[in-house]
């Protein structure tokens, strides 16, 4: 189905389908194209389970997602199906599309032309000045920017593009937005015309594995994936992976060979992706792409073949725990590390990094007093880790 809107009976029975058990985006695709809808989909789940060997299938019940449908209500969000025409058809043409997602904020700039923006969490002085300038270059050139509202670089895009619009994408449902204090960021991007989705339940709160699950719709809401700073196992990567699989174009920002937060980009680019140092390399090659339209992931490989093929087939959902997976066996730890890191906070040593930056943007960034900085830099320097430059930088030494 394509541009035709569910009506309410039909969009309650589409999320009762998504939210029952072992029901994923794939399984979801092929019981509506075989029953011819939600409703008699749900109708035959039972007899499916008796056939495979499973004695009790949870259903969720029209009263939950009623429920569900009215905590949306409350927080201003509306449930867009796959197919509908506010639905993004940049997202709609990868292979694990959520069937539904709730949408805070603008509809309309879903349609817009996106670029993601990721990157680390406690990303350097170098990479966040770096990440406010590119974003707002790309939102003055008419792009959404798209993140996962993670600390970090993911904060540093939002905020560059409150003006032109960008788009977050939650691990979480909207009641339990993560990290909590990105909260009144959050509600600005929605108050200046942008949007906040998610495909989890309203009070979902997220696990470490449900950041892979944001990241390919971080990816497949756009045309192209800009990796700012990633170390060599980080979530950014996997953003970076799943944009490659879905067809979209991935550019890297490259990195002193010193820094552990570069050595993922630094590989991107020794792996094939495009270097990224100013707007334009972004730009000039995602205009053709988006001339031609995003491009669908579906029939790249053979069925079975995906490298998160084994993720998002009998999708582990809310209250079920999965089957292992090879894709959450290897990410897993990624992604809890991640979440460790976000829990840390940022320190005024991880804005520092091999390359110089000003004391100035040191002050900017990490949010101290003049006073705080210099007394932190001077410890550093007296303890052998600090170099200084010309103009006020400083840099640490490996």
């Amino acid at each position: 189905m394509t541009g035709v809107r569910l009506t309410e009976e039909q969009r309650v029975d589409w999320l009762r389908l998504i939210r029952s058990e072992r029901i994923g985006p794939r399984t979801f695709r092929a019981l509506v194209n075989q029953h011819g809808g939600a409703g008699p989909a749900l109708e035959a789940l039972p007899e499916i389970a008796r056939k495979s060997g499973r004695l009790l299938l949870k259903v969720a019940t029209r009263a939950e997602a009623e429920k569900e449908m009215a905590q949306a209500a409350r927080l201003g969000a509306r449930f867009v199906a796959m197919g509908e025409p506010d639905y993004p058809k940049a997202l709609q043409a990868i292979d694990t599309a959520p069937p539904l997602i709730a949408v805070r904020g603008s509809v309309e700039i879903l349609s817009r032309p996106s670029v993601a923006v990721v990157g680390s969490r406690n990303a350097s002085a170098v990479g966040l000045t770096f990440t406010e300038r590119l974003s707002r270059a790309l939102g003055e050139a008419g792009y959404v920017v798209v993140s996962g509202l993670a600390r970090g670089v993911d904060t540093r895009a939002h905020r560059a593009t409150l003006a032109t619009g960008t788009v977050a994408v939650l691990a979480g449902g909207h009641e339990r937005i993560y990290p909590s204090e990105n909260e009144p960021l959050l509600n600005a991007i929605v108050e200046n015309g942008g949007a906040v989705v998610s495909e989890m339940p309203m009070g979902w709160e997220p696990r470490g594995r449900d950041f892979p699950r944001r990241n390919r719709i971080v990816s497949g809401l756009s045309y192209g994936v800009v990796v700012v700073e990633a170390a060599r196992r980080s979530g950014s990567l996997i953003t970076a992976r799943f944009a490659l699989e879905q067809g979209r174009e991935v550019f890297a920002v490259p990195g002193s060979p010193l820094d552990p937060r570069a050595e993922g980009t630094n590989d991107l680019i020794r792996d094939g992706a495009t270097l990224c140092a100013d707007v334009s390399h972004v730009t000039s090659a995602l205009e053709p792409l988006i001339a031609a339209g995003p491009r669908s992931d579906r029939t790249a490989e053979e069925p079975g073949s995906s490298w998160a093929e084994s993720l998002w087939d009998e999708l582990d959902l809310p209250g079920i725990e999965p089957a292992p997976s090879r894709m959450v066996e290897a990410f897993e730890g990624e992604t809890e590390t991640a979440v460790a890191l976000e829990e840390q906070g940022q320190s005024l040593l991880d804005l520092l990094g091999p390359s110089p930056v000003s004391v100035d943007d040191l002050v900017r960034q990490s949010g101290l007093s003049i006073r705080a900085v210099q007394t932190s830099l001077l410890e550093l320097e007296i303890a052998g880790r600090l170099e200084r430059h010309g103009g006020n930088a400083v840099s640490l030494l490996r």
